[in-house]
């Protein structure tokens, strides 16, 4: 099918996608954009997932201070060049990620960051809540499972849902711009300030 080029040019401001690729997904969606934005999100994960052993040691470090002056943040992210490191795509997703921590108040980057006592304080607290319902020792493990995943999904910056957009996480926000720009991108480390809080 011959796809039309208004459509092209919406679904490639929509998502930021080359040309050809908006071109192909659009023809695999038959024309339906909803579908074809699915379709470059799905490659772009492929890609993302596809570049992740690459090293990443160019970047940013970006702040973000909240209205009224009470909480700052300081964010490190890593790509694999220079040139990356001076696009405005790379700069608002840092700048993004800052604002977002700002906002979510994350404990850890990535679940690998959690130390194993934290995470093990939390299954024995679920565990012990799932026993009191009374029911079998399974169902007793996949109630702590889910409820240490929705932990992990307030705590770990990668697993939270993404301020501005709820529906993606900032993991898959990562993916996108991976897709988008072609190189590997990793968030390394952050720090949180907030006025009054108490120095660890």
């Amino acid at each position: 099918m011959s796809v039309d080029a208004g459509l092209v040019k919406k679904l490639r401001d929509a998502c930021g996608a080359g040309i050809m690729d908006c071109k192909m997904a659009l023809t695999e969606a038959k024309g339906d954009m909803d579908e074809a934005v699915k379709i470059l999100r799905k490659k772009g994960m492929a890609t993302a997932d596809k570049k992740s052993s690459r090293a990443t040691n160019e970047g940013l470090i970006d702040c973000y201070i909240h209205p009224g002056a009470k909480v700052g943040v300081l964010v490190e992210v890593n790509c694999e060049t220079d040139f990356v490191a001076r696009n405005e795509d790379f700069k608002a997703f840092v700048h993004d990620v800052a604002m977002h921590i700002a906002a979510a108040s994350p404990a850890w980057v990535s679940r690998d960051d959690v130390p194993e006592g934290a995470t093990a304080a939390e299954m024995e607290i679920y565990t012990e809540q799932a026993k009191q319902s009374g029911k079998p020792e399974a169902v007793v493990q996949k109630i702590s499972e889910g409820k240490l995943n929705k932990w992990y999904s307030d705590v770990v910056l990668l697993e939270q849902p993404f301020v501005k957009q709820p529906e993606i996480t900032i993991d898959e926000l990562r993916r996108q711009i991976v897709g988008k720009i072609g190189e590997n991108i990793e968030i390394r480390r952050f720090a949180r300030f907030r006025v009054g809080d108490e120095i660890a």
